[in-house]
């Protein structure tokens, strides 16, 4: 089967929000954004606070790391870990229940700990190119910075939800967040594989930045594929399973794939950045009493910690 696309998807009609509309009216901005999730578990996001100028540096050092010769980034794979840290290579990953391998290849950037944390044999230690002198301070840089943004829009998630709005903080505090840098190469040819296969995100939530370059596509309840198309800058931020299921599936974690691109398209490279933003191991994910009623009964009756979870989804995309 050719998966090479001759149109581009109709476009998700997802909430676009402005954070710097946060700090004048919280409720409203809470309410758009929840229920974008709601109904398609995505929204876009503008004025994030995470600067152009960290943008494009974030996005110069990503580009060299993939520059790299090819025997050079195989010798940053970790052994063990579900490629929490470090390097995956092209054609590894395959998405939950599919047969194809995604087209990608990316590297992960996750917390430092320091030496003896409480955390240290569920969170591994970074791995930093040494080919590359600003790497790693920069993405330090960029994942404080995306750590910044998504604790507001978890205030956000929270007074929707009608939580207190610092419900959230403690949940993530220290949490097992990861910066994914995401090179997807031009596409040769057609076959059974495109860039991302249909999957749902582990983690609490995501904030995406580089979306732009078409290809992001959610799964709409009527089995159609939608487009969701950021303009420059702005952010892709969607629910994952650990808050679905936190929220009792008021929230939902929607299917979502990177298509290959229309036939114009496919001699260009495609890259990203994601943040999945997670609770910290240690957090017991039991569903919210608020989201249980007589219409919505628990679908999640035993909790399972985040860690636990995680393991078990790594097991599934074949990482673990």
């Amino acid at each position: 089967m050719d998966t090479v696309l001759d149109r581009p998807a109709p476009v998700a009609d997802v909430a676009s929000v402005s954070l710097a509309d946060f700090a004048q009216d919280r409720e409203a901005f809470a309410q758009a954004l929840g229920h974008s999730f709601e109904r398609y578990g995505f929204a876009v996001v503008s004025n994030h606070g995470i600067s152009s100028e960290l943008i494009a540096r974030a996005e110069a050092a990503s580009k060299a790391l993939f520059a790299l010769p090819v025997e050079a980034k195989l010798g940053y794979r970790p052994t063990g870990g579900g490629g929490q840290r470090g390097y995956t290579a092209f054609g590894v990953e395959t998405a939950k229940d599919a047969k194809a391998v995604d087209l990608k290849e990316f590297w992960h950037v996750g917390r430092e700990l320091p030496q003896g944390h409480r955390y240290a044999d569920r969170m591994p230690p970074n791995i930093w190119p040494q080919e590359l002198a600003d790497f790693r301070a920069v993405m330090l840089e960029l994942f404080a910075a995306f750590e910044a943004t998504g604790l507001r829009l978890l205030e956000a998630i929270a007074r929707h939800l009608g939580l207190a709005p610092d419900f959230f903080e403690d949940t993530v505090s220290e949490g097992n967040s990861v910066l994914r840098l995401l090179h997807y190469p031009p596409v040769q040819g057609g076959g059974p594989s495109i860039r991302a296969g249909a999957h749902e995100d582990i983690n609490t939530i995501t904030l995406l930045l580089g979306a732009e370059e078409a290809g992001l596509e959610i799964l709409d309840r009527d089995g159609k594929w939608l487009s969701v198309t950021p303009r420059e800058g702005e952010l892709a931020v969607n629910v994952g399973d650990m808050l679905q299921r936190l929220t009792n599936d008021r929230l939902r974690s929607t299917t979502h794939r990177v298509a290959n691109p229309v036939s114009e398209r496919r001699g260009h490279p495609r890259y990203s950045m994601p943040f999945f933003l997670h609770f910290r191991p240690d957090y017991l994910i039991e569903t919210l009493p608020g989201c249980v009623d007589a219409a919505h009964p628990d679908r999640y009756p035993e909790p399972i910690t985040a860690h636990e979870y995680l393991m078990q989804r790594l097991r599934e995309i074949k990482l673990l």
